[in-house]
């Protein structure tokens, strides 16, 4: 049973940091990709960040480069999101996500967790 389960997610002040973990079980997520994905209410899923099997690739959103790092540990299988610098905006439900094909898009992801809130205050 696949199973990807997000955790870090809270409260934040502008300019500060926090880091995402999505623990992994069940998917050989090593030889997949694996993102974040982000949700505001009434707004759609958008990519934020994916990276590519052996983590050689990433690839990041326009408004969120420079600031934030996907990571992959495989010995723990977990995938990371290093945010710095957090504005407003950043703030939405923040997705875990295991992809059958490759980039920003929600719908290449077969895989999802159940979410971790970011929010992030002026």
């Amino acid at each position: 049973q696949v199973r990807l389960v997000e955790s870090g997610g809270g409260s934040v002040q502008a300019g500060g940091s926090l880091r995402l973990s999505c623990a992994v079980s069940g998917y050989t997520y090593s030889r997949n990709c694996m993102g974040w994905f982000r949700q505001a209410p009434g707004n759609e899923r958008e990519g934020v960040a994916v990276v590519w099997p052996g983590g050689g690739s990433t690839s990041y959103a326009d408004s969120v480069k420079g600031r934030f790092t996907i990571s992959q540990d495989n010995t723990k299988n977990t995938v990371y999101l290093q945010m710095s610098s957090l504005k407003p905006e950043d703030t939405a439900m923040y997705y875990c996500g295991a992809l059958y094909r490759c980039g920003l898009w929600a719908r290449y992801v077969s895989y999802w967790g159940q979410g971790t809130q970011v929010t992030v205050s002026s």
